[in-house]
């Protein structure tokens, strides 16, 4: 396990004055996200009691995921994006935002929402635009792989493959089972022969899947990378390599009952990561799939996004969960 010190997670952007009018806009995926109107009129109705401006309301399309529209509301004097889509939508926008001033906001779409979960930012539209008018902010690390930014997490293997092979509609159904499902399909295939080079320090391992995260927790809640910061100017390296049935059943057990012990698991920490495989392999960024490769080089880009969170007093860690509001 990693032995640096982690820094202590904390809200890092200044706070904005509560002085308006504040300049918005939302960037949605009409094909992730379900009952459009109904948000729109949400989101400008909470705005307007405010005192804010209408947003600009962007569309995400096939040729643009997300990425040039961000940089539109950039341009146009945003001070906040919401965005509503799957974890792909997001890592778009972020992709977008990364390095300017303008605070991401996520609102509630598609299946994942890994970076909400991991941030303890909220699923429900209401609450989400409650978060962004009481004015937390917090700034976090990104990560840049083949010159593409990501937020979540970066992977090369089977997490690749998984994700590649799972069924759009049993994503949308059945959620992480669906990750199982498409596991099975890869148990029989050969282990990767890697070597893993973390800040000029390499390894040589087999393994079945390398992952590079920002943040630590996969759907349903496993805690893959439990000592993951999102703000630490830093990046945890999983090796995985199940040798046996027994592991095998833990892993994908643990991906459906959202449980934190991963067998067979290697981590390490560090700011610059080079994974190179003997044969071309499956590669992912925050859950989407990218063109297969021998390698995947990773970096981390510190402090380079704001993103809209619970103030301080309403979460002790933010990288733990939302706070309980029983």
């Amino acid at each position: 396990m990693p032995t640096d010190e982690t820094t202590e997670t904390q809200n890092t952007a200044p706070q904005r004055p509560d002085v308006g009018p504040h300049r918005s806009a939302v960037i949605v995926n009409p094909n992730r996200v379900e009952g459009l109107d109904a948000l729109r009129d949400l989101i400008v109705a909470r705005l307007t009691e405010a005192g804010w401006p209408e947003p600009a309301w962007l569309e995400t399309t096939a040729e643009d995921p997300g990425t040039g529209q961000a940089r539109q509301a950039v341009d146009d004097g945003a001070e906040v994006v919401f965005v509503s889509g799957g974890d792909g939508t997001v890592r778009a926008v972020v992709e977008g935002l990364a390095g300017t001033d303008a605070a991401l906001a996520i609102l509630p779409g598609g299946t994942g929402n890994l970076l909400a979960v991991n941030l303890g930012v909220p699923t429900d539209a209401e609450e989400g635009v409650r978060l962004v008018l009481e004015g937390g902010r917090r700034t976090i690390d990104v990560g840049v792989a083949d010159g593409q930014t990501f937020a979540i997490m970066a992977g090369m293997g089977l997490d690749a493959a998984m994700m590649r092979d799972a069924p759009t509609a049993l994503k949308a159904r059945a959620g992480s089972v669906a990750y199982v499902f498409s596991a099975l399909k890869h148990l029989a295939d050969d282990e990767m022969h890697v070597e893993v080079t973390v800040d000029g320090r390499s390894r040589r391992r087999r393994a079945r899947t390398v992952v590079v995260g920002n943040v630590g927790r996969l759907q349903a809640g496993t805690n893959l990378l439990p000592d993951a910061e999102p703000d630490n100017g830093q990046l945890e390296v999983a090796i995985i390599a199940p040798r046996n049935v027994r592991h095998w059943v833990q892993l994908l057990w643990g991906v459906v009952r959202g449980k934190s012990r991963v067998p067979s698991r290697e981590v390490v920490r560090g700011r610059e990561v080079s994974v190179v495989s003997d044969r071309a392999q499956p590669r992912q960024l925050d859950g989407d799939v990218i063109e297969s490769a021998e390698r995947l080089d990773v970096s981390v880009r510190p402090q380079a996004l704001h993103v809209c969170v619970y103030q301080p007093d309403e979460s002790e860690d933010l990288t733990r969960g939302a706070p309980d509001r029983t």
